[in-house]
This record gives structure tokens, sequence and C-alpha cells, in this order.
């Protein structure tokens, strides 16, 4: 039980699939990743975002619309990348040192969500481990149960936008439904 608290899944099995040794040279440049895109992702935000941010205020509060338009797209590249370097910092490398340092060896925590050609393409590739939860808890057996597999996937798509809400709004201390209906816009 202890090994599955930290190892990088979220599917329980009595047997996880374990690689023979720890690669210190892997090891070692997952952690360099992890510093280094901290570091970036940190000047990025301090020297990009908030400086837009700030700037943005004044349109905001005189409502002008096509400043504030202006303001939104202006942060939309910086957010764009900002959310690239996470992925990678989290999916990649974070995952991948504590699979390694763990001897996990199911590696698999995304796919090539970037050629996707549909949206549902995209919500099952870029984040397997939460994918393989909601197939094995969620959706399955709501297919077992005589739900139509339509029904089923539109629950676990409000499931999922239910908790990305939760997961933005619980630390930011504000409740705005942006998450959810940007992903229900989807």
């Amino acid at each position: 039980m202890y090994y599955f608290v930290f190892a990088p899944t979220l599917c329980y099995q009595l047997n996880f699939p374990r690689s023979p040794r720890i690669r210190k040279r892997f090891l070692i440049r997952r952690l360099f990743e992890m510093l280094f895109l901290m570091q970036l992702l940190v000047g990025l935000i301090q020297q990009w975002m908030v400086p837009s941010i700030q700037n943005s205020m004044k349109p905001f509060r005189e409502m002008d619309f096509s400043r504030m338009v202006e303001r939104l797209l202006k942060l939309a590249v910086p957010n764009h990348l900002i959310w690239l370097i996470f992925f990678y910092w989290f999916f990649h490398s974070s995952m991948n040192f504590v699979a390694e340092l763990l001897q996990f060896g199911d590696r698999e925590f995304y796919r090539d969500w970037w050629n996707s050609e549909s949206v549902t393409y995209f919500w099952a590739n870029w984040n397997i481990p939460v994918h393989k939860w909601c197939l094995r808890h969620f959706y399955k057996p709501m297919l077992k149960t005589g739900t139509n597999k339509l029904l089923a996937q539109t629950a676990v798509f409000l499931l999922s936008a239910f908790f990305h809400e939760y997961l933005i709004s619980v630390p930011l201390k504000m409740f705005r439904l942006w998450a959810f209906i940007g992903m229900m816009a989807q």
C-alpha cells in the first residue's frame, strides 16, 4: 500500500511492473530538468505574466472591451508556453524521476496528444494515469450496469470537468466555474 501511495499511478494492483535497477544518470538528468524547468517557469511568470496581468487591470476596471481583448490575447502566448513547460516538467521529468526512484516499470504517463485530430483523442492521451483511472473505476463500471456508451463518456467528461474546477478553485480560494465551462465548451 505504501508503494502505491508514492508510485506515479492512480490504479492500485497487487503487483506493479518493476524495472530491474535504478539508472543514476537518468535520475540525475530528470532532477536537472526539474530544477531548470521550475526556475524557467518562475522566471517566465515573474517577468512576462505578472507585468501583463498588472497592465490588464486598468482596462478591466474601465470596461474597455477592445483593450481587454488585446490584453487577454497578449496573455495567450505566455500562458500556452507556461502550460507546455509545466506539462513536460510534471508528466515527463517529475513522474519519471519518481518512477525511477521506485523502479516503477510502467512509464506511459502521456501519449502523442499533440497529434490529436479530435477532443476525445486529446483527453484520452494527455494524462494516461487519470485516463486509466477513469476507465477502470468509472467508465467500464457504467457500461457493465447497462449505461450506453455516449452517456458513460459524457459522465466521465463531467466528472473530469468537475475535478479540474475543484483543483483550480480550492487552491485559489475562488469558485468561478472557469475550468468547468472551458472543458464543457469543448
